[in-house]
């Protein structure tokens, strides 16, 4: 049978255990202003420990210089006439000497009367209440103002807190996306997004930010680069910092990065049109100039070149081309030697059209419904359709003029692996092309001078040259991406433009 001391023995032991459990300091007062209660971090705070306290009256003439110790005494014992509690700051004295200034929050005790009894005191030192304060205000300021995206993302990795700017780049509502795997936010990036999250929780922030490409599942469905920083978020109550998630901080910085891709990628086309005009002049043979000037535009460009160049009858004839065979392995051009078969090319191929525009022309394989490009079957019945080589999916014809006349054309083919031909990529074929149809005039082909071409200030716009990003002008049957769309790429019937 336990003594009848047991219970409030328990208590007292109950109670020690919670005050020097607690991070901040307390002390109690009885309402005549004398210690009762000093728990451990008030020790460690001040250095007097609770032997050294209890039993004191106030602070004076120990913990605090005399002219503080009376006001902190009025300040504290007043709490007890005052309903709730009362946020005072005081300057102390550490058994060392040193004045430290503390914030405290104190309350009145009452007795079971309800009478008051006493004043108990928290307190901490002000510097380390600061910087709690700040790492709050900043947390609230990143999630209300910051002009980055931030989300918080759990152990899980799913977003558990986001800000307004994060929601909108994501393009969804900023509680919507709470709890919800990346996956389902981004239709592209997110095995990339993850394997940086998954990283930072294993071994904690990179040096750095990176650079990350990703499609929002939103409307537009636009690629975007998202310059993003990770910091690693522990918690501070365990021995070892257990991991709560992963901060992430991210702007969109997709203008400056295409700028950048933009300008690197004219600097080497236009580092090849040079290169090309050197190693040209060194050729005998204007057809050898010709597909030196072919290899050195398809670098980074396309995969396979054909050059077409008019007989005397006005006909296409294939003068230089990429070998036949997978898209995967293209190899070098080459010079077709003594071919004088046209290329039967329909009355709405892109060549075809290109020459009578006198511009150029872009077309690219649509899948039924608009979707990913269907089947191989699919594709290599499109491209032989328009006598490509096998798994070719954009094409860009472009006609050749020299001495006012037009000599043939050129045709860049890029596979599934590559995106379309856009109006820089014209450009850019534009200028090769200018200086592949100088090379067959030099070599004497094209047909004859004066053989009744128009000339290009009299043709009007082709519609697909390099400043339209739509091919533009009537439709023409089989040819188009319509044709691709209805799956008979030999369909007569009038299809959009190529």
């Amino acid at each position: 049978m336990q003594p009848s001391d047991a219970q409030p023995r328990s208590d007292e032991q109950l109670l020690a255990a919670l005050l020097d459990g607690m991070e901040a300091g307390l002390c109690a007062f009885d309402r005549d202003g004398v210690i009762t209660h000093w728990n451990a971090e008030a020790a460690r705070i001040l250095g007097w420990s609770a032997d050294d306290a209890i039993g004191k009256h106030g602070f004076e003439g120990w913990a605090a210089r005399s002219a503080d110790a009376r006001e902190a005494e009025r300040r504290l014992l007043a709490v007890m006439d005052a309903p709730g509690r009362q946020v005072n700051e005081f300057a102390l004295l550490t058994k060392d000497g040193r004045r430290v200034l503390v914030r405290t929050q104190a309350a009145a005790v009452s007795s079971a009367s309800g009478e008051p009894a006493g004043v108990y005191c928290a307190f901490s030192e002000v510097h380390a209440q600061i910087d709690l304060e700040r790492s709050i205000a900043l947390s609230e300021a990143l999630f209300a103002d910051a002009t980055w995206g931030v989300v918080l993302i759990d152990a899980d990795l799913r977003p558990a807190v986001a800000n307004d700017r994060a929601a909108k780049m994501l393009a969804t509502g900023r509680d919507a996306l709470l709890g919800r795997p990346l996956g389902d936010l981004l239709s592209q990036g997110a095995e990339e997004l993850e394997s940086a999250l998954q990283h930072v929780l294993a071994e904690g922030a990179p040096p750095g930010v990176s650079d990350l490409w990703v499609k929002p599942r939103s409307e537009s469905g636009a690629r975007r680069c998202w310059r993003s920083g990770f910091v690693r978020l522990g918690s501070p109550l365990g021995e070892e910092p257990v991991p709560l998630g992963v901060g992430w901080l991210f702007s969109d910085v997709t203008r400056q990065k295409t700028a950048e891709q933009q300008s690197a990628q004219v600097r080497f086309r236009y580092q090849q049109l040079h290169r090309a005009d050197r190693a040209a002049g060194e050729c005998e043979d204007p057809l050898e100039a010709v597909a030196l000037h072919m290899d050195f535009a398809l670098a980074g460009f396309a995969d396979h070149a054909l050059v077409d160049a008019l007989d005397e009858a006005g006909r296409p004839v294939r003068v230089v081309a990429t070998p036949e065979g997978e898209q995967a392995a293209p190899g070098p051009c080459q010079p077709v030697e003594g071919n004088t078969i046209p290329v039967g090319y329909g009355a709405g191929h892109p060549v075809v059209q290109a020459m009578e525009r006198l511009g150029t022309v872009r077309t690219t394989f649509t899948a039924p419904g608009g979707g990913e490009p269907g089947p191989r079957a699919r594709i290599d019945a499109w491209a032989a359709a328009r006598l490509w080589p096998a798994g070719t999916v954009h094409g860009l014809s472009v006609v050749l003029r020299s001495r006012a006349r037009t000599v043939g054309a050129v045709t860049f083919l890029r596979g599934t692996g590559r995106r379309p031909f856009d109006p820089a990529d014209a450009a850019y074929a534009e200028d090769v092309a200018a200086r592949v149809a100088t090379a067959l005039d030099l070599a004497g082909l094209g047909g004859p001078v004066g053989d009744g071409s128009r000339h290009a200030d009299d043709a009007g716009d082709g519609g697909g040259g390099a400043g339209d990003p739509t091919d533009g002008g009537p439709g023409f049957g089989g040819y188009g991406a319509g044709g691709g769309d209805r799956g008979d790429p030999t369909d007569g019937g009038p299809g959009p433009g190529a």
